[in-house]
């Protein structure tokens, strides 16, 4: 490796050690001598100034925190001598200047897509099952029993095999084959279920809230009908949840087969019914071919899991200029996440392409920390364990590395949960910092494409959107080849810049979003749906 420390923004007076350092080496440093004070695993700071205590801390030419300590130059940054700090922002205070990139080599670029009659692209065809209430999740895993063995839309796991070998008395090495045990009955639809655990028991709000949720991904281009069940008492009524899809789309023309089982008598009965009627559905959907569509039809939904302190300089930095890269050519990238966008409010309120975006930007932010805090915690105590352990020891550290996934672009507009993009380049939602949850929110606001970056590796994936991992280094992507799409290591080898590995993530992204290739975590089946519970239960 040619550099052993990088400085992100010239203004930062920290440095990120990009491999082990070791108490007494020498580096030469942007001119300079650096001494190494203590032992510095990679992905690490050291400070290049020395600090006094509440001296500021600075990295991505932000504030990311304020030291507890003396810190001497070359000595290591940790959670013992540093504590999160980040700017406050009252308002707009510029507008950034931006240029969008030669988009020149992809204008003319399509993806095979499912055209529906609104106008949305999908980059998959699912028929979808899914209940209002939490009550009727074991007819919805029935269903999936059923449909799924019968339909043969999944092979038998690895491990499955395994466990039949041992019990006929057999101990043999597994085959890498992954050939279907059968054919299956259609070739160009997949059916997918959710289970959760909201629809009654909390404050009404949250009901509401999983509706519009719920009616995002019935809407969402990927879906071509589904099949919805409602136990008939709970909070979440089928009215609200129809009044949610109306107020998403009211033109909408797929089919959506609704059952509330108070009315239908026994469960064999509405069972049977189900099948019957979803069935002859799914046939139809899957008469429906792929066609070309322009990249503006993509919906990009941008997130991050399993960080570490590669994730802020080499993946999240690619995939914030594909992300610059779709916006430039008419499509929608979606940035959420809202806990790990702490400190980088002024940028992103002169981001936004007026006040009333900006307004409404921060009036989100603060409603979300003063809740935040109304519980006893706050955006401070976002890192987890694994961010800690791997170099994000504050919240504005972590969210000055999570936002790059966001890019440069204007942000065309301010969505809180539940709400569905309709304007094209960045779309900023607000989200918990949770993966899965995050993840969830984007696809119900109708991302058709997710790109996750993660620095530990983590296996979320999504029902009905493909979700393409990316790795912050080669070492991870080496090690969990099973879960990783494409690595970004050769950017923190100095191997690649940030510019080519974000085309290639967009080459990846088309690819997927065509069938071409298919997403570790769909080859994996991780299909993982969590709904934001803003509120108490009752």
């Amino acid at each position: 490796m040619k550099n052993k420390l990088i400085k992100v923004h010239p203004e930062d007076n920290v440095a990120i050690a990009l491999t082990d350092l070791w108490q007494g080496d020498r580096l030469d440093f942007e001119g300079e001598e650096v001494i190494i004070l203590s032992d510095v695993k990679a992905k690490h700071k050291i400070t290049m100034v020395d600090l006094e205590p509440e001296s500021k801390i600075y990295m991505y030419g932000v504030l990311v925190g304020k030291a507890t300590s003396n810190i001497k130059r070359g000595d290591v940054l940790t959670v013992d001598n540093v504590k999160h700090q980040a700017s406050t922002t009252t308002g707009k205070t510029e507008t950034v200047s931006y240029t969008a990139p030669d988009v020149s080599k992809w204008k003319d670029r399509t993806f095979m897509g499912y055209h529906r009659n609104d106008g949305q692209v999908g980059t998959q065809n699912v028929w979808l099952f899914f209940p209002l209430v939490f009550c009727e999740n074991r007819n919805v895993e029935l269903l999936k029993d059923v449909f799924e063995k019968e339909l043969s839309f999944h092979k038998s796991s690895k491990q499955r095999k395994l466990l039949r070998n041992l019990i006929s008395g057999e101990n043999i090495e597994l085959s890498e084959d992954k050939t279907p045990d059968e054919e299956p009955i259609f070739d160009n639809i997949e059916v997918r279920f959710i289970t959760h655990q909201g629809g009654c028991g909390g404050i009404r709000q949250d009901a509401v809230s999983l509706s519009k949720l719920l009616a995002g991904y019935v809407n969402n281009p990927n879906v071509a009908g589904a099949t919805v069940l409602s136990l008939g008492c709970q909070n979440l009524q089928i009215d609200i949840f129809q009044n949610a899809l109306d107020a998403i789309n009211p033109d909408l023309d797929k089919p959506v087969l609704i059952y509330e089982q108070q009315q239908e008598g026994t469960i064999d009965e509405m069972l049977n019914k189900i099948i019957r009627e979803s069935f002859d559905g799914i046939k139809k959907a899957n008469e429906i071919q792929r066609q070309p569509a322009p990249l503006s039809k993509l919906k990009l939904g941008l997130e991050c899991g399993g960080s570490d302190g590669f994730s802020g300089i080499s993946a999240n930095p690619s995939l914030g200029y594909a992300s610059d890269l779709l916006a430039a050519l008419g499509g929608s990238p979606i940035l959420s996440e809202f806990p790990e966008l702490c400190g980088v409010e002024q940028e992103l309120v002169n981001r936004c392409v007026d006040d009333e975006k900006a307004e409404r930007f921060l009036k989100l932010m603060r409603a979300y920390e003063d809740a935040a805090e109304a519980s006893g915690s706050g955006f401070d105590m976002n890192p987890s364990p694994g961010n800690i352990k791997d170099g994000l020891i504050t919240d504005a550290m972590k969210s000055a590395g999570a936002a790059k996934k966001g890019g440069t672009s204007p942000i065309q507009d301010i969505l809180d949960y539940g709400e569905y993009v309709t304007k094209p380049g960045l779309n900023l939602l607000c989200t918990p910092g949770n993966d899965v949850e995050s993840t969830t929110a984007m696809v119900g606001s109708g991302a058709n494409v997710v790109v996750f970056t993660t620095g530990l590796g983590t296996p979320t994936g999504n029902p009905i959107a493909p979700v393409i991992k990316v790795a912050s280094n080669s070492i991870l992507a080496g090690r969990m080849p099973d879960i990783i799409d494409i690595d970004t290591g050769a950017v923190i080898k100095g191997e690649k810049t940030i510019e080519e590995m974000g085309e290639e993530i967009l080459e990846y992204i088309i690819n997927v979003a065509s069938g071409e290739t298919i997403a570790k975590a769909d080859q994996n089946d991780q299909n993982d749906f969590i709904p934001w519970k803003r509120g108490v239960s009752l």
